[in-house]
Parts: C-alpha cells; sequence; structure tokens
C-alpha cells in the first residue's frame, strides 16, 4: 500500500465533513435568480410532472399551489402525500414518514430515497 494512501483516508472524511457543515451567506441566495432564503430554508419554484430518472424508473410530482409545503407522489403505483421539513442543507426536503419515502429537490435534479435505509430509489430525476 503507498505511504499517501493512509494520509488521504484520514483527511478526505474531514474534508467533506467541513462541506457538510458549509452554509452559503445570505448574500450568496440573495443573488442568485429565482432562489430566496426563509429561515435558512432554501426557497425556489419546481415544476410538477412526471420526474424521468436513472434506470428507467419515473416519479410524479403535483405540487401544492396552496400549501407550499406540501407535494404529492406517485411511486409505483402508490400516491402519498409528502410534508416538507427543515434540513440541515436548507434544501427541500419532502417527507413521508410514515411510508419512509424521502424526496429531496435541487434545481437541477431530485432523489426519492428509501428514508428509513437512505437508499435511493430513484435517482437523478429531472422533469420531462
Amino acid at each position: 500500500m503507498p505511504r499517501s494512501r493512509p494520509v488521504i483516508v484520514a483527511i478526505v472524511p474531514a474534508m467533506l465533513a467541513g462541506c457538510a457543515l458549509f452554509e452559503p451567506p445570505s448574500s450568496v441566495v440573495a443573488r442568485t435568480p429565482g432562489i430566496t432564503s426563509e429561515g435558512g430554508q432554501l426557497q425556489f419554484q419546481l415544476a410538477s410532472g412526471v420526474y424521468r430518472c436513472e434506470l428507467g424508473r419515473s416519479v410524479t410530482v403535483q405540487r401544492d399551489t396552496q400549501n407550499s409545503r406540501l407535494i404529492e407522489l406517485d411511486w409505483q403505483g402508490q400516491r402519498r402525500t409528502l410534508v416538507r421539513h427543515d434540513s440541515s442543507s436548507g434544501l427541500p426536503r419532502y417527507e413521508d414518514r410514515q411510508h419512509g419515502l424521502l424526496w429531496i429537490d435541487l434545481p437541477w435534479k431530485s432523489v426519492l430515497m428509501d428514508a428509513r435505509s437512505g437508499r435511493p430509489l430513484a435517482n437523478e430525476c429531472k422533469v420531462g
């Protein structure tokens, strides 16, 4: 084993942990068009519709126009209501805790996860 490998193995987790703790200054968020911050949680408009994901999977998302904290999600023939919960990153995080579904929105993609195991169910989802 090369001598530098133990150093890399020790340093990389520390670097990643530092990234997870980084919170962008509000001035960065304020300068990004269409993205605002409210109480440390990012707010941006995303589309309703069919999200096409890796491995031929798809998720249908209907965003509630009256309550931005709710979405309806169709996954594998089941319709679920997910509620937005605050996240440490500020990213929109919608969860159905009863059924263990977690939908995370990013402006460029979304992911559906099994909230209990942390395993992705549908990754790289983009409205299309």
